[in-house]
């Protein structure tokens, strides 16, 4: 079985720095790692390769840095990995980064499964996902939190819903994102490591995987950023003490003052 998981650079920071100019994240010179979703991904797909036999290629799309994740991808089990990279990608929002992997997908051929992380933690959208399946042209299960049954033809899998779960079977080629429930992600092996430093990451170009043009980066990007700012801080509380009497009272009486009683 053919097995691609779609992976994320993140920023491992909470102080997340903007291009004013183009409204965009500053990623250079910013510590990062693998999107903490996409690990239960990968180690989604090595499960179900061990299992079932086959090959597991981790993919991404990013600037030249993002191949370290993918190393860090073959260290914890994966047999390849893959960076889409091209300057002309830059600015893509999700659905110009679903169009890309999509064409990635597609040069890889005869691809039975498709693994993502629910959704990226800088982002937090949740789109990229469906959006390949889209392109693809295939079946998409979101917030899978449990394969229950595979083989190469079908699966059967828990989809994770507010107070439950459906359980669903879906032909393949499929694409599934998975939640955090799925699994316990491993850590790498000294082997995996060693498998990691020796790995010969490929990069494709838009050229290499045939991507039209109007259709990455920002040119191909239908939502654009127009202005970003932070929201306004919250005016410090105010603790009534005393008696539960006495605090009511003031409480009723600071409400009057502002008008909201």
């Amino acid at each position: 079985m053919n097995i691609v998981v779609c992976i994320k650079q993140v920023p491992d920071t909470t102080e997340v720095k903007i291009n004013p100019e183009t409204n965009t994240l500053i990623r250079e010179g910013v510590e990062s790692i693998i999107n903490p979703f996409d690990t239960y991904a990968i180690e989604e797909g090595i499960r179900i390769k061990e299992k079932l036999n086959g090959e597991v290629t981790a993919l991404s799309m990013g600037p030249p840095q993002a191949e370290e994740s993918l190393r860090q991808a073959v260290a914890l089990g994966a047999d390849k990995g893959v960076l889409l990279t091209d300057r002309n990608f830059a600015g893509s929002d999700t659905w110009a980064t679903a169009y890309t992997l999509a064409r990635g997908i597609k040069k890889l051929k005869d691809v039975d499964l498709v693994i993502c992380g629910k959704q990226a933690i800088d982002g937090d959208t949740a789109q990229v996902g469906p959006g390949i399946a889209e392109f693809m042209g295939i079946p998409c299960i979101t917030y899978v939190r449990k394969i229950e049954e595979i083989d190469e033809n079908k699966m059967r899998v828990h989809r994770m819903m507010e107070g439950g779960y459906h359980i669903i079977d879906v032909p393949l080629p499929a694409l599934i994102t998975v939640v955090k429930e799925i699994n316990e992600p491993r850590m790498p092996s000294l082997r995996g490591k060693m498998n990691a430093r020796k790995a010969e990451i490929e990069k494709w170009t838009a050229a290499d995987i045939a991507c039209e043009v109007n259709n990455i980066g920002q040119m191909g990007s239908p939502t654009w950023v127009d202005k970003i700012f932070a929201p306004p801080r919250r005016e410090k509380g105010v603790i009534f003490k005393g008696e539960p009497a006495e605090s009511a009272g003031k409480l009723i009486e600071a409400l009057k003052e502002k008008k909201i009683v």
